[in-house]
């Protein structure tokens, strides 16, 4: 476990970005999951599609795009799409609305497959999601990466991230962050190291009594590059 406390870490993170008010205001929302509970599957699969196919490309490409990705697949209405004939997966393959990538059009009808499966569980798949407890985020990566198509990693992370849900993402700075203050981690993506970063940033939550969603953006914050607000608000934004 950690030789540091969360409360020097978010004293260092406040200094570097001009206060507690500023840190504040670069955290992400805070976790609703009344509010997941009640996500459509239309916009669960839809959201699962944005982080997809943005892994690789330029967040805001895809973001212009995606009132065309909207229309081709019909509104990422997961029982609608699987009544579709494979004709029509394979003209997407051309559509100009989208990114054309056959690996993620793929995904896409594989996680509408998926989506459906979990409500059909669950009553919803935001249901699902809501009732999964924040302090095991690694057990529901690995449901997604098994059940789910290209969640794993990543793309998991920030998918649960945008959703809504308390989720930490393992990106560079956090890594670096938990490494400085003693945690033995790797790369980030092996089990070993998902488990020893879930343990501490959950041991950072409740010293904290922050979500793990803003204890990871704090320690992200904290260390590293020290990036403009600005422009943090402008990726947020994004």
């Amino acid at each position: 476990m950690a030789r540091v406390s969360f409360k020097s870490i978010r004293a260092r993170a406040e200094k570097r970005k001009g206060g507690a008010k500023v840190l504040t205001s670069l955290l992400p929302r805070k976790p609703n999951n009344k509010a997941i509970a009640k996500l459509p599957d239309d916009r669960i699969l839809s959201d699962i599609a944005a982080r997809i196919f943005s892994a690789g490309f330029v967040w805001s490409v895809i973001d212009k795009k995606w009132p065309g990705f909207e229309e081709a697949f019909l509104g990422f209405n997961p029982k609608r799409l699987l009544f579709q004939p494979a004709e029509f997966w394979e003209k997407l393959a051309s559509d100009k609305r989208i990114v054309r990538h056959a690996g993620k059009i793929k995904a896409v009808r594989d996680n509408a497959k998926f989506v459906t499966e979990v409500a059909h569980e669950h009553g919803s798949f935001g249901k699902f999601l809501s009732r999964w407890p924040a302090d095991d985020q690694v057990g529901l990566m690995e449901f997604l990466a098994k059940r789910g198509s290209r969640l794993g990693g990543f793309s998991g992370q920030y998918f649960l991230r945008f959703l809504g849900w308390d989720a930490f993402v393992l990106q560079g700075d956090v890594l670096t962050c938990l490494r400085d203050s003693g945690v033995e981690i790797g790369t980030g993506t092996s089990k070993k190291d998902l488990r020893a970063a879930q343990a501490q940033l959950n041991a950072w939550a409740r010293e904290s009594g922050l979500p793990i969603s803003h204890v990871s953006r704090i320690c992200a914050l904290s260390i590293g590059e020290n990036h403009p607000v600005a422009r943090l608000k402008e990726i947020m934004q994004s």
